[in-house]
């Protein structure tokens, strides 16, 4: 048997389903109305690990019954179904960009000793490139897609330094972490993420937000991927826009590559 807020909380499910599987545990028990632990409790109840362990099983639930939305078999089809999702995630992140925290966090890595990126998975992807991006401005940057060693690197950040966390879903335990430990050693700490009520949030110095709802099923990685790189591309224009030398150095480090190339 359940506890009242158990059995507040399954129903809420129940109900919501097809929301259910797009939140994170803070979404979740904002809107059901209980805390946190209420969920990850009725989760182990029902003999799942955690929250996201139920948030899969729930997702193939509602797959299964889900069989009016089938997506093309050709691929004219397909094609069309991805460009239009792409031109979607582009519009619906430009409405959430906000000038003044690019503004912010652009000062912040202008003047930076080192920039720390974490992120796992996709989104460590997209750190690297990010990373990458900020070399070839002369700022120092490394990406981290190994927990551990991203604990270790932010331990040792000089004063000023910077450390950008990306989650699409604003829960993944080690960049949560990584951004409380940048934060308890009082750095500039800064979180890419889909979701404003979200564990990261909590340790951000800024917040910015992209746009995407991906199914905890699906191997479809786009709307996370345009997302984060667009919102990262207008740090980049903020960025250069705040160092005079930027097209010197650009050109030094395109230079430095050029025997790579036929």
């Amino acid at each position: 048997s359940l506890s009242p807020s158990r059995r507040q909380v399954a129903d809420h499910v129940l109900r919501e389903a097809d929301s259910v599987i797009h939140q994170t545990i803070t979404e979740l028990a904002a809107s059901a109305g209980v805390g946190e632990a209420t969920i990850t409790r009725l989760c182990r109840k029902l003999d799942f690990a955690g929250f996201h362990a139920f948030k899969i099983a729930l997702a193939a639930d509602v797959a299964g019954r889900d069989t009016a939305a089938e997506r093309p078999t050709s691929l004219e089809g397909q094609t069309a179904r991805l460009v239009q999702r792409a031109a979607l995630t582009l519009e619906d992140t430009g409405r959430l960009i906000s000038p003044e925290a690019i503004e912010a966090v652009a000062e912040q890595l202008a003047r930076a000793p080192r920039v720390d990126l974490t992120g796992q998975g996709n989104s460590g992807m997209v750190a690297q490139l990010f990373a990458h991006r900020l070399l070839r401005l002369g700022i120092t940057a490394q990406a981290f897609t190994d927990p551990h060693v991203a604990a270790v690197s932010i331990s040792t950040l000089p004063r000023g330094g910077v450390v950008i966390g990306l989650t699409s879903s604003g829960s993944t335990i080690d960049t949560v972490q990584h951004l409380r430990l940048a934060q308890s050693q009082g750095h500039y700490t800064v979180a890419l993420t889909h979701h404003a009520a979200s564990p990261v949030t909590r340790y951000a110095s800024r917040v910015l937000f992209t746009s995407g709802q991906e199914e905890p099923l699906s191997d479809a990685v786009m709307d996370t991927l345009i997302s984060q790189t667009l919102v990262l591309e207008l740090l980049y224009a903020a960025l250069i826009a705040r160092r005079p030398e930027a097209a010197a150095t650009l050109r030094l480090t395109a230079e430095s590559v050029g025997e790579k190339k036929y």
